[in-house]
């Protein structure tokens, strides 16, 4: 958590990727009541408490339902815990109805989603947070994930990518480029000064789990597969262009950030934090 808070207020990611994500969220259930975000990648659940603060601006919606799909080997039922209180007190502090059910990932068999153990009511609003990486310890399930969340119905689905999770290429390529990947991530913590036990902390605690757990998804499923965005078109799914409020917004985090280098491009549909021309995160929304 400590590492997560100090990634977010020395560079501009976490804030890119949140603004990014929730706005586009946002106006995809403008007109709706009661929202059901599924999220594959909560992480300590800050994204959600900006979410609700926007909320009674947005045509006021009373109900918000999160469905966490999370492993215990990434999640401690603590943090959890934490979690849970803090997004439950924050809810009720604005006068919003919040529930928050978690589903142990890693118990699900990858080759058989199905909806029997996951309903939705028919008068919620379904979106769906979908980063690529959430896929990277079994590269092989996409295909089956995509499928699942098909079924849902969404009105959106918003997903990320580092640029690192290439299944697509051979096993040398794939784990070389996602070792530069997070080397030009450590590269931009050094154009904002960040202290050397904040970059331990990020190394540690957020950057090492991630380069694991592509390494052994990948000697998992070692074949190449599609790249994941022919993956979404073959199940169904086409790119939504970012609003135009979307994408100032993404521009005002940047220049928000006291260090020079960082900067946000438009690449067709997408939305792509770079520093140095590196991409760093690239958001992107998709609906069926």
């Amino acid at each position: 958590m400590s590492a997560y808070k100090v990634l977010s207020e020395i560079s501009p990611l976490i804030q890119f990727v949140n603004f990014t994500c929730n706005q586009a969220l946002l106006e995809a259930v403008d007109d709706a009541d009661s929202i059901h975000i599924v999220d594959f990648d909560i992480g300590f659940g800050a994204q959600w408490a900006s979410f609700m603060q926007e909320l009674p601006r947005n045509r006021g919606a009373r109900s918000l339902k999160t469905t966490a799909f999370a492993s215990p080997s990434t999640h401690h039922p603590v943090e959890l815990g934490l979690m849970r209180d803090n997004l439950t007190q924050f809810a009720n502090e604005i006068g919003l109805s919040f529930e928050l059910d978690v589903i142990n990932f890693d118990s699900l068999e990858q080759n058989c989603y199905s909806l029997p153990f996951f309903r939705t009511n028919e008068n919620e609003a379904v979106v769906v947070n979908f980063p690529i990486w959430c896929s990277s310890n079994q590269p092989s399930a996409l295909p089956s994930l995509m499928r699942f969340i098909k079924q849902l119905s969404p009105k959106i689905v918003v997903s990320l990518d580092r640029g690192c999770d290439r299944s697509d290429l051979p096993f040398p390529q794939h784990i070389l480029h996602a070792f530069q990947s997070h080397v030009h991530l450590l590269e931009s913590l050094d154009a904002v000064n960040a202290t050397t036990d904040a970059v331990n902390k990020i190394e540690r605690f957020l950057l090492q789990p991630r380069i694991e757990s592509t390494v052994l998804g990948r000697l998992r499923a070692p074949e190449k597969m599609p790249n994941w965005k022919t993956i979404f078109a073959s199940v169904g799914f086409y790119p939504v262009t970012f609003s135009n409020f979307t994408e100032t917004q993404a521009e005002c985090v940047v220049k928000r950030t006291p260090a020079r280098g960082f900067h946000v491009e438009k690449r067709q549909a997408m939305l792509v934090l770079c520093w140095q021309r590196r991409e760093l995160m690239s958001a992107s929304a998709w609906r069926c």
